[in-house]
């Protein structure tokens, strides 16, 4: 089922979506890679991070005049922020991951907790995110943290399609495939010693 959801996003809404869903999103979105969840974690929050959209992604940007502009948005692999997505979801409470490659049992855990889902977004398509971004609404901890690890906060439009690939209930579509991958192996080497 395909929705479209606009920020700042209800739990309840969360709650609905399961593993194979796609979405959209249009509102605020915002960039945080480890380090900005570290310097997150440590500060507190410069904007309240409720309800929005948290996307793994180091962009890359231009300034244009006094204007930043978003050249290509593609995801970081998730996994990185693993350690730390745990804490982060419990104490700012976004309602939509987006990143590739999936994440752990521990972010699996508190997405279900707090009521988040965890989207997978298609690596190498980061000019056509960006095509999505429609403003750079702010940028915190530039200067200290560089371009890829600031916190960007872009204002989108129908960003996706984003397949939900953990959702609220304990679900992981990677836990499932991986599961499949390996019995299909287990067959496969049966067969071979048989033959």
């Amino acid at each position: 089922m395909e929705r479209v959801f606009e920020t700042p996003i209800a739990e309840e809404r969360v709650r609905e979506l399961e593993t194979g869903d796609v979405i959209y999103v249009s509102g605020m979105l915002f960039t945080a890679r480890d380090e900005a969840h570290r310097v997150l974690l440590e500060r507190g929050a410069p904007f309240p991070l409720e309800g929005l959209v948290l996307f793994h992604c180091g962009p890359v940007v231009r300034k244009r005049g006094e204007a930043w502009e978003v050249v290509a948005a593609g995801p970081t692999t998730s996994m990185r922020m693993e350690s730390l997505e745990p804490e982060f979801l419990r104490a700012f409470r976004p309602r939509v991951i987006i990143g590739k490659g999936g994440m752990g049992e521990r972010t699996l855990k508190a997405l279900a907790e707090v009521g988040a889902v965890y989207c997978h977004f298609t690596g190498g398509a980061g000019a056509l995110a960006a095509q999505r971004i429609k403003g750079v609404r702010g940028v915190h901890y530039l200067e200290e943290l560089g371009i890829p690890e600031a916190i960007w906060v872009f204002e989108v439009e129908r960003f996706g399609p984003l397949v939900v690939a953990m959702d609220s209930h304990g679900r992981s579509l990677y836990a499932e495939v991986g599961a499949v991958v390996q019995d299909n192996l287990r067959k496969i080497r049966a067969r071979t010693k048989e033959g």
